[in-house]
């Protein structure tokens, strides 16, 4: 399909800072694309050009469209990454330089979320300054101060109140930590980026000469470090085009700045504007309803989508008397749809505001032996749990694995602390050694003291023990062994707070042996089946879990944050009702605001038909209460909405959907 005017201006534009205001459905990945094709046919080097975006599947999408356009090798030598890469990718290159400005030794370790808040509710269980709070929102604070571009330093200065005062100072520790263990968790990739390239002139001149050309897409979901890092690389004759939408900006309580569009004509002034309007997704009327709900909002861009795909059928509003009414509701109208109109499974999306909503859906929808798919929860291999025991695993094959020893050394509890950790990690650096080495170390008692060190002692005795047996035996019954010796489920049951998650977590770890079992089972050689082999086909697993199969054959489950960028033949919007959507507790205008694009992009998810539910009735803290329909609702265009009030359906449509029940049970019966 030939691009439309608007888009080839887009692409043609290469010589100026360009803005491209991208509405939903309107072909952004397809004119970033044909813009980079353009700019290597015209001769610019590959390794010159960067394109970022939010996620691994946006990057993955995109480098899969350049390579059925250009030569496979050209593409590889593109810079497509999310912002997270883009700040490892110069990080890492910068520490391996002979002379590195970087406060950091090349092998520095990436720490994850639950990793990072594990040293943060160790420095808690310390000394916590008045901190407010448990080790979640110590770590969500930090993130804040880092995302708006705030040290340790400026916070402490900047603090307002006592609880200000304390994160100020958990920061700092923090931090200190982090350096110690040679390790920076996600915020750093871009935080610590930001502060090298401000502070170093030469390393920033280097990065500014080798990036010709930058493309950012989702620009209206950047936060001020983001922000400043595009910024800084602009700094010498880069040429950026920004590609975003102030009207899907969903992310601001994970610091998204949609004003960082209006700030891009602030600082770049010559900056073109171009509008991509024309919708290739969805029917006109779902269009226009999406147009009038988000008119509702300031806009400091004009924009309205259409589409040449035609009018399409109404909007269909359904009130439920409760949740349960609302879930049978969805499930007689997938079921209509399928046996009347030939729908498929993989056609259908039921989205909604907040996961706990998907229960009752799942269960109508096992009722009537209809497959879906949870998208957007947690991994099973993301589960704490899980890594607990896959970090021992990888301690136990590999004794250099830092981030492994600082996630069990002290799971379950011995009592090593997060002054102890910090010793033994300044230790290691001096001796040039992993943390389990230098924890073997004679003279690292000097360092610790005596009681720190035989507690850490007692925990190297432990994995001596078990490393002896890695190479002998069945792997899953080595991690038995391992659970039982540090009584794990006994620590489960005593750091959860309640008895069915404790019960819950310990099935899940039950899980993974048996899984475990069935690998080693089902392997060419059982006898061969080692804990290191178990480990590779573990890590690869955990990689693919990530990085799922966009090959859904199922209904598709998932709030409406993690459906943005998705589409769907039919979508079902679940709970829209005032204090689920908008939520409850957004009741201030900006607020309102970006619930309301939350309505937007949940709209503008349909292609052919978009259905609403609301329940007249919820549970809120285990008591019902009365609810009202979204204003969302009353703001949608009443010549293109059908809101079924609680008169009864026609004879003709009653006929019809009780053959389609007919219709499912048959299909039931036959298989």
């Amino acid at each position: 399909m030939e691009l439309n005017p608007q888009q080839k201006q887009a692409v043609k534009l290469t010589q100026q800072h360009c803005l491209l205001l991208a509405g939903a459905g309107s072909g952004k990945t397809r004119v970033i694309t044909e813009k980079i094709i353009g700019l290597l046919q015209k001769g610019v080097p590959a390794e010159s050009i960067f394109a970022v975006t939010f996620t691994n599947k946006a990057a993955r999408e995109m480098r899969n469209r350049l390579k059925t356009s250009i030569d496979s090798k050209l593409a590889g030598q593109l810079n497509i990454s999310t912002f997270h890469t883009l700040g490892l990718k110069i990080l890492r290159e910068e520490c391996n330089k002979p002379h590195s400005k970087l406060e950091y030794r090349a092998n520095f370790t990436i720490l994850d979320s639950s990793d990072a808040q594990q040293i943060t509710g160790e420095l808690l269980r310390q000394e916590t300054h008045g901190f407010q709070g448990d080790e979640a929102n110590a770590l969500w604070a930090i993130s804040a101060l880092k995302n708006d571009l705030i040290s340790p330093q400026a916070a402490i200065q900047q603090a307002e109140d006592a609880q200000d005062t304390a994160t100020a100072l958990l920061y700092a520790r923090y931090q200190e930590q982090l350096k110690a263990y040679n390790a920076v968790d996600f915020d750093d990739l871009i935080y610590q980026t930001v502060q090298l390239l401000s502070k170093f002139q030469l390393v920033c001149e280097e990065w500014q000469q080798r990036i010709q050309y930058l493309l950012v897409d989702e620009y209206q979901d950047t936060n001020n470090c983001q922000y400043e890092l595009i910024k800084i690389l602009l700094g010498g004759k880069s040429v950026l085009t920004a590609v975003g939408d102030d009207d899907q900006s969903i992310y601001a309580w994970r610091g998204a700045k949609p004003e960082n569009l209006v700030r891009l004509r602030d600082d770049f002034p010559s900056i073109e504007l171009i509008k991509l309007e024309q919708n290739y997704r969805s029917m006109g009327r779902i269009l226009q309803c999406a147009n009038a709900v988000i008119s509702n909002n300031p806009h400091d861009f004009d924009k309205k989508l259409w589409s040449a795909l035609g009018h399409g059928d109404r909007l269909e509003i359904y009130p439920c008397e409760n949740p349960e009414d609302e879930a049978e509701r969805v499930v007689a109208e997938i079921l209509h749809l399928k046996f009347q109109k030939g729908q498929q499974n993989d056609d259908f999306a039921i989205l909604y505001r907040s996961n706990h909503q998907s229960r009752l859906i799942e269960s109508a929808l096992r009722v009537h032996s209809l497959p879906y798919q949870v998208s957007g929860g947690t991994s099973f291999f993301e589960r704490s749990e899980i890594k607990d025991v896959l970090s021992y695993l990888r301690l136990l094959c590999n004794p250099n694995d830092d981030t492994a020893f600082l996630r069990v050394v002290n799971t379950p509890r011995r009592e090593i602390g997060a002054k102890t950790l910090e010793k033994l990690a300044n230790f290691s650096k001096q001796e040039d050694c992993s943390l389990l080495e230098a924890a073997q170390n004679p003279n690292a008692r000097s360092v610790l003291g005596d009681s720190a060190y035989n507690r850490l002692s007692t925990f190297v005795s432990l994995i001596e023990l078990f490393f002896d047996k890695t190479e002998d035996g069945r792997p899953d019954d080595l991690i038995q062994q391992l659970l039982k010796e540090i009584d794990y489920e006994g620590w489960l049951l005593m750091v959860t707070k309640e008895a069915k998650q404790a019960e819950s977590r310990i099935e899940n770890v039950q899980s993974l042996l048996e899984w475990v079992k069935q690998m080693r089972l089902r392997a060419d050689d059982p006898e061969e089946f080692s804990l290191k082999k178990l480990v590779d086909k573990l890590s690869l697993l955990d990689i693919l879990d990530k990085q799922e199969d966009d090959e859904n054959k199922g209904i598709q489950l998932m709030t409406v944050h993690a459906a943005k960028g998705l589409e769907f033949t039919n979508v079902f919007v679940v709970g829209m009702e005032e204090g689920v959507l908008p939520h409850f507790n957004s009741t201030e205008d900006e607020q309102i605001q970006e619930e309301r694009r939350l309505a937007y992009v949940a709209i503008t998810r349909a292609q052919q038909r978009l259905y609403i539910t609301y329940a007249k009735k919820r549970k809120r803290a285990g008591e019902w209460h009365d609810t009202d329909p979204s204003r969302f609702i009353s703001e949608l265009p009443e010549d293109d909405i059908d809101w079924h009030g609680k008169e009864d359906r026609s004879p003709e449509e009653r006929k019809e959907r009780g053959q389609s029940s007919i219709a499912s049970l048959k299909a039931m019966l036959d298989n």
